[in-house]
C-alpha cells in the first residue's frame, strides 16, 4: 500500500487528487495539507511514501517546502504544476531542490482525456512511492563551480581523428528523474566534445526550452531546444521539443539534420525515446552510442535494440542512482546494455567512447 500526502491550498484540488488516487486499491491517502509549513509538519508526523506538492501556496510555497523536507525527512515528492512558461521555471526549480517528477494542475487544458490523466497519476504515485528515496535524491544536483565552467570529466578526453572515431553521435533518452540526471551528466562533458548529442526527455510543451536554457547555463557545450530542419553540429546537445517526436535524418545523403513530427501512432510518450533511437539506428549504424537514463516504463528499449543490431553501443544508468529504474531496467533485462553505470560515471564513459 502506497501512502500519499496531498499538499495544495485549493480544497477542490485536494479533493480531486484524493478521489483519483484513492480509486486505486493500492493507494491510500495518508493526509492533506494546505501549505508548505503544514506539509513539513505532516511529512514528519505521517511519514508518507510519496507527496504531491502544489507550487504556489500561502505562508510557504512548494519549492521552499521541498527544500526543507529533503533536508530533514527525505521523501519522494511529485510537483503539481501549471503547464505554462512560468510553471516550467517553477517546476524546474522544484526538481533542482529534490522533487522527482511533476503532474499538470490545469487538467482541463490537456489534450488527453481525464481517464488517461488519472491513469498516469496513479502509475507515477505507485511507481515512485514504492521505489522510495533514491540515494542521490538526498544531495543537491551537480553544479559547475562557476557559470560557463563545466565539471571536470572523470576521465580525460581522448580526441581521435575522424577515421579512428568509434562514435559519431550520442543519443540519450530519459523520463522521471531525467532533469537532475542530465544536470549531473551534461555539465561534465568538455567544451571540445567532438560529436553531437541528441536528447529525448519526456516533457510537455513550454518545459523543454526553459530546461535547455537552464542546462546550457550550466554546461561548457551548447545546449538548445531542437528545431525542425536544423543541421546538427559537433559539441552541441539538442533537446527534443515537448509535444513532438525528434528524429535524426540525412539531407543530400551527408548532412545530418533534425526532424520534428507530431505523429501519435505507436508512441505512448511525447517526445518518444523509441522514435529517436530508431532513427539513429537507421542513419548511424555501428557509429552511435545510445544512453538510457532514469525513467518509468520501457520507452527506448525497442529503439535501442534496433541500434544494438546495427553494432551501436548501449549504456544504461544503474539502479542505485536512478529515481525510477524502469527504462534502464528494460534495456538491461533485454541483454543489450554494454555498460551499466552510476550517473556520476556516465559522462567519463561517454567521453571515452568518442
Amino acid at each position: 500500500m502506497v501512502r500519499v500526502l496531498i499538499v495544495d491550498d485549493s480544497a477542490f484540488m485536494r479533493n480531486a487528487l484524493s478521489a483519483m488516487l484513492s480509486s486505486d486499491h493500492d493507494i491510500t491517502i495518508a493526509g492533506t495539507a494546505r501549505d508548505g509549513l503544514e506539509a513539513i509538519e505532516k511529512v514528519a508526523a505521517l511519514k508518507p511514501d510519496v507527496v504531491t506538492m502544489d507550487v504556489e501556496m500561502p505562508r510557504m510555497d512548494g519549492i521552499t517546502a521541498v527544500k526543507h523536507i529533503m533536508e530533514k525527512t527525505p521523501v519522494p515528492i511529485i510537483m503539481v504544476s501549471s503547464l505554462t512558461i512560468d510553471g516550467a521555471h517553477e517546476t524546474l526549480d522544484a526538481l533542482d531542490s529534490g522533487a522527482v517528477d511533476f503532474i499538470p494542475k490545469n487538467l482541463s487544458e490537456l489534450s488527453v482525456n481525464i481517464v488517461k490523466i488519472k491513469e498516469l497519476l496513479i502509475e507515477k504515485v505507485k511507481t515512485i512511492g514504492r521505489h522510495g528515496v533514491a540515494r542521490r535524491m538526498v544531495r543537491p544536483a551537480a553544479r559547475p563551480a562557476a557559470a560557463g565552467t563545466a565539471l571536470e570529466p572523470p576521465k580525460p578526453l581522448v580526441v581521435r581523428s575522424t577515421g579512428e572515431r568509434r562514435v559519431t553521435l550520442v543519443a540519450i533518452g530519459t523520463s522521471t528523474g531525467g532533469p537532475r540526471a542530465l544536470q549531473d551528466l551534461i555539465p561534465r562533458i568538455p567544451k571540445e566534445f567532438p560529436v553531437p548529442i541528441v536528447i529525448a526527455q519526456h516533457m510537455p510543451p513550454n518545459f523543454t526550452k526553459p530546461f535547455a536554457e537552464r542546462l546550457n547555463s550550466l554546461s561548457q557545450i551548447t545546449v538548445k531546444e531542437a528545431e525542425e530542419g536544423e543541421t546538427v553540429k559537433n559539441g552541441v546537445a539538442y533537446i527534443a521539443p515537448g509535444g513532438g517526436h525528434m528524429r535524426v535524418a540525412r539531407r543530400k545523403g551527408i548532412e545530418t539534420i533534425i526532424s520534428i513530427s507530431e505523429d501519435r501512432e505507436n508512441f505512448v510518450y511525447r517526445p518518444s525515446v523509441d522514435a529517436l533511437m530508431s532513427s539513429v539506428a537507421e542513419f548511424f549504424p555501428g557509429r552511435a552510442l545510445g544512453v538510457i537514463l532514469t525513467g518509468m516504463g520501457n520507452d527506448g528499449a525497442k529503439g535501442l535494440a534496433e541500434m544494438k543490431k546495427t553494432g551501436d553501443r548501449i549504456f544504461a544508468q544503474n539502479e542505485a542512482t536512478c529515481v525510477v529504474y524502469g527504462m534502464p531496467k528494460a534495456v538491461v533485462d533485454a541483454g543489450i546494455a554494454d555498460k551499466v553505470l552510476a550517473i556520476e560515471e556516465m559522462a567519463g564513459e561517454i567521453v571515452n567512447a568518442v
